[in-house]
């Protein structure tokens, strides 16, 4: 036990006199490790009776903790130490640059004086909020989904198994993930409405804003990600007139009094029937037969809607013999677009803070 006691008062005194970090680490075997005279008192171990085996190896344990606490403590004053030393070395002597700061001091005390500016929400951001006012005034929720989707909600939910010519209609990113083109970047956000008649039974009054991909290649009128807007109406005796009200009241809302919606045939495989919707030119009103923006016709195309087809609805367990329902969509960058006049779609996407700060 004395020779324990021994091996303890060494080790501290090893640890305790280390002028540095490496010198510390570097008498850490000598002081409680392979290399100490604890070490070697325990190889002794084996030769004695279990008694001295029991009080010797209790009395080994106490001394190698309370110098591991010791080595701890320690290195922990050292590398605060460190730490010292290191900080007075890299500190700046800012005092030369601290007439820069008093009044009259300089450039910088002038710059600093100034306000900073406040940045705002992008254009497409702007509109998109604004949209949603409207829709929820209207009476709708607004829902989201996950821009990375299955080929069931994105197509085959929507009545578009594989090998369907309207797939055609969609050129789409698809992820290595799972089985071949089974995971994909969404390529509109109806996916969204799908998710929502499969959590719950209608009535159903949403719409669905968001991010949506394609491989569009950039241009006037096109981008590979882009912004897109769905409505959803599931209730019961919902019809055609109740989606061309909705429209018309939706386009006075956004684009002032005056303007209406008309529908025309068209062809989607979620709805039946199906139809585009146009709005009043909001540059000429339809007077200038010369207009660009609606080449003469006093209408602009806006979207795609339609009565929700019932194959849609068997495939999320929408009762279609007691449930109708209507949808749309259009692309919220193309109001963004009308809103402001702007010709060409990659725009929207300039970092010039010359052309974001207009909106």
């Amino acid at each position: 036990m004395n020779d324990v006691q021994s091996a303890l008062e060494k080790g501290r005194a090893l640890i305790m006199e280390a002028p540095s970090l490496e010198a510390l680490r570097a008498v850490e075997a000598e002081a409680f490790g392979k290399r100490s005279e604890l070490a070697a008192i325990t190889a002794t171990l084996r030769g004695r009776t279990p008694d001295e085996r029991r009080e010797l190896g209790k009395a080994l344990q106490d001394a190698r903790e309370d110098l591991d606490r010791i080595y701890s403590e320690r290195l922990a004053r050292l590398e605060a130490g460190l730490a010292r030393e290191r900080a007075a070395s890299e500190r700046l002597d800012l005092s030369e640059a601290a007439g820069l700061f008093s009044p009259g001091g300089g450039p910088l005390a002038d710059l600093l004086a100034q306000p900073l500016p406040r940045g705002h929400l992008h254009l497409v951001t702007q509109v998109r909020e604004e949209l949603e006012d409207i829709f929820v005034s209207m009476g709708f929720e607004v829902a989201e989904g996950p821009e990375v989707e299955d080929d069931w909600h994105n197509f085959e939910a929507l009545n578009m198994p594989p090998h369907h010519p309207a797939r055609g209609m969609f050129d789409t990113f698809y992820l290595k993930a799972g089985p071949p083109q089974s995971v994909l970047l969404r390529t509109h956000t109806s996916p969204v409405q799908v998710r929502l008649m499969e959590s719950r039974q209608p009535p159903i009054y949403a719409v669905a804003p968001g991010r949506c991909f394609r491989r569009d290649t950039p241009d006037a009128t096109h981008l590979p990600v882009f912004h897109q807007l769905e409505a959803l109406v599931v209730d019961e005796g919902i019809s055609m007139s109740h989606l061309a009200g909705a429209l018309d009241a939706f386009t006075n809302a956004f684009f002032g009094p005056g303007r209406h919606a008309r529908l025309r045939p068209s062809f989607f495989p979620f709805t039946e029937p199906s139809a585009e919707f146009d709005v009043t030119c909001w540059v000429c009103d339809g007077r200038d037969p010369n207009c660009r923006t609606c080449s003469g016709s006093g209408w602009v195309e806006l979207g795609g809607c339609g009565m929700v087809d019932p194959a849609v609805f068997q495939a999320v367990g929408v009762d279609p013999e007691r449930y109708t329902g209507f949808a749309w969509g259009f692309g919220i960058d193309r109001l963004a677009m009308a809103r402001t006049g702007l010709a060409d779609m990659r725009d929207l996407l300039d970092n010039d803070l010359r052309f974001i700060s207009q909106f």
